[in-house]
């Protein structure tokens, strides 16, 4: 992933991009998009514990970085977590309807709807 200019820095170009995100967010540790994108590193290294951890606390500090939702209940079914997928799911559809992100909203109906029914998942 190709951060935007304004989070690139110059002397960045011997560190790895997860040393490169980490750095940036010791100046700016409550960024949404910067935390997003460790997520991802931990991800694509294998680290699933610390990409959910990630994801969740962007979840409980930038409820409305949407973006979050769909990539935590994917993370979560990767992980077997198919109950808390649902709801995170259903948390994220309810954020995007409020801020009227439709497009993010249909993709987290559809990673539900692929997940099961409300009667598989609610009491």
């Amino acid at each position: 992933m190709l951060l935007p200019p304004m989070y690139q820095r110059t002397n960045a170009t011997n560190m790895s991009r997860k040393a490169q995100i980490e750095a940036m967010l010791a100046e700016s540790p409550q960024d949404p998009f910067l935390r997003f994108a460790l997520a991802k590193e931990y991800e694509k290294e294998g680290a699933d514990a610390g990409a959910k951890e990630v994801y969740e606390t962007i979840v409980a500090n930038n409820p409305d970085y949407p973006g979050t939702y769909y990539h935590l209940g994917k993370l979560l079914e990767k992980l077997g977590e198919d109950a808390a997928a649902w709801s995170v799911y259903s948390e994220g559809i309810a954020v995007t309807k409020r801020l009227g992100e439709k497009h993010a909203m249909s993709e987290l109906a559809g990673a539900r709807m692929e997940l099961g029914d409300e009667e598989d998942f609610v009491n």
